[in-house]
């Protein structure tokens, strides 16, 4: 997809607040939508697909994110972030990884004559991409690799990206990682949530075996542990059995078959 570059855009700083409004809209359905995102990529394809749509001279976006072996591209609203970004990862520079590495902006006025990169620049540029605009996502949660991440603009025009451009992309990628560290936070204090209950149904569980069977805790914990190897399920649910019958299934024997007369 790339934008229409038939309809008419605002120009200069006067752009800004009519595109604050239509920001707003946009992450007010990005917060919405925060709840069924399944992995950062998602996050991130939809936050390049919200660039192409706020950021005026934006022609094409992607985001990059680090991986254990280097970078991958995703979001990718055409087939020409892919091909740009190859030459990046390939060489080990250029305005995405950089941003990545160095947490910064990068606004490529003119890849062919850019003193930063030549090398890429002179191979993005006969690919047909001559600006590019980079800005990394900051993330509060900084112990993970997989949170190393940037927001990527494309252009075939020489100096196409100017400071409404560069303010739009900031301000998505600022509220695009806010967002995103909130959702983080939230999936893991559910998580400790239901790891605290599951410990104290686990708990509870082995005071009831221990006061009906009058074992000691190791041992009620070993037939818990016994039973949930047999029925291949989780320890918390028989845990739960526990809490609702006041038994083991393993423990109950079974009946015999009653002997039909001959």
């Amino acid at each position: 997809m790339k934008r229409d570059d038939t309809l008419d855009r605002p120009e200069g700083p006067d752009a800004l607040a009519g595109l604050a409004r239509q920001l707003i809209d946009e992450f007010s359905a990005v917060g919405r939508r925060l709840s069924s995102y399944s992995d950062l990529d998602e996050v991130l394809t939809d936050l390049s697909h919200a660039c192409l749509r706020l950021v005026p001279h934006a022609e094409h976006a992607s985001a990059s994110r680090r991986a254990r072996d280097g970078f991958v591209t995703v979001g990718a609203t055409s087939d020409v972030p892919p091909r740009v970004d190859r030459i990046q990862y390939e060489l080990g520079h250029g305005p995405c990884v950089d941003a990545i590495l160095t947490d910064n902006l990068f606004n490529a006025a003119d890849l062919r004559t850019d003193p930063r990169w030549p090398e890429f620049g002179r191979r993005a540029a006969e690919d047909g991409t001559l600006s590019m605009l980079s800005f990394r996502l900051f993330f509060e949660d900084t112990g993970s690799t997989d949170l190393m991440a940037a927001l990527n603009l494309y252009a075939t025009k020489p100096e196409a990206f100017d400071e409404v451009d560069e303010t739009m992309l900031g301000l998505v990628a600022t509220h695009g990682a806010l967002a995103i560290s909130a959702a983080q936070q939230r999936r893991r204090a559910d998580g400790v949530t239901a790891a605290l209950q599951s410990n104290r149904d686990i708990g509870a569980a082995l005071g009831v075996l221990m006061t009906r069977l009058l074992l000691t805790r190791e041992q009620a914990f070993d037939l818990m542990r016994i039973a949930s190897q047999r029925t291949n399920r989780k320890l918390r649910d028989i845990a739960e059995e526990v809490l609702e019958t006041g038994t083991l299934a393993l423990l109950d024997k079974p009946r015999r078959p009653e002997r039909t007369p001959d």
